[in-house]
Order: C-alpha cells, then structure tokens, then sequence
C-alpha cells in the first residue's frame, strides 16, 4: 500500500478536523503495515484507580486507524467507523503515554480493516488489542 500522507501532514489533518482531540495525539511513525499513534496521557485520560479510562484507550485505537486510512488514501474526511472490537488486557499506569500499533490487512474501495496493539510507554506487553473496519466514501 502506497503512502500518500506522512506524520507532519496527518497530525495537521486530525487538528483541523477533530480540533477538540488534535493536541491528544502524536505521529511516530508511519510505517509499510500502518502507523504508530502516541496518545499523550494527561489528567483528562485518567479514571478512578490511577489508570488511563477505556474511551481513552478506544479513541486512541480509533483515531491511529483513521489515520493509518488517511495516509494510504489520502483526506477523506467523511470516513467512519463501522464496526470495533476491543479487549482490555492489562492495567496502563497512569502518567506513561500510550502507543498504538496499527497494521492494516486490507485497504479496498470501499471498506479498511486493520488490527491494533496498544503498549504502555515502558512496557513490552500490550496493554490493550482491537480491531477495527472503517468505511471509505465513494471517491468521485
């Protein structure tokens, strides 16, 4: 899959288009599977229990696919998600940024579907997975 939109551009895109979330997330790397999506985990993300909350960890996974989408094919703002299957692993300590891993397995016209580690800055274990089907509108 070609890459058409690399880190600088697609942290601009989600900051023009989801300006309430843009400053939450930063571009790692965009890679030959998909991306690498920093969550930057401040008092906001947290939950009771010194962890980081659940729609925290779903908009992480679900934000790194919208943007693994947007730079194969480029700003197509109107995709959405269809459907999304999370499992909470382990407990993220509170303070430490989170990682997600997107690897697209298959880019057509019209739907995306890509799977996602999520990792605790320090950690080797994931601390959450999902797996995620975006729908691409028609390209006129």
């Amino acid at each position: 899959m070609e890459i058409l939109m690399q880190g600088e551009h697609l942290e601009s895109l989600i900051a023009e288009i989801f300006p309430q979330v843009g400053g939450d997330f930063s571009v790692e790397e965009v890679t030959e599977d998909g991306i690498r999506l920093r969550l930057l985990v401040a008092e906001k993300h947290l939950r009771p229990g010194g962890t980081v909350s659940g729609p925290s960890i779903f908009a992480l996974a679900d934000c790194a696919m919208y943007l693994a989408v947007m730079s194969r094919i480029g700003p197509e703002a109107l995709s959405v998600t269809t459907n999304c299957s999370i499992d909470f692993m382990r407990k993220p300590e509170a303070g430490r940024d989170l990682f997600c891993e997107v690897r697209l397995l298959k880019l057509g016209r019209s739907l995306a579907v890509g799977d996602c580690l999520i990792f605790s800055e320090g950690t080797e274990s994931p601390v959450a997975r999902a797996s995620l089907t975006y729908s691409i509108p028609p390209r006129r």
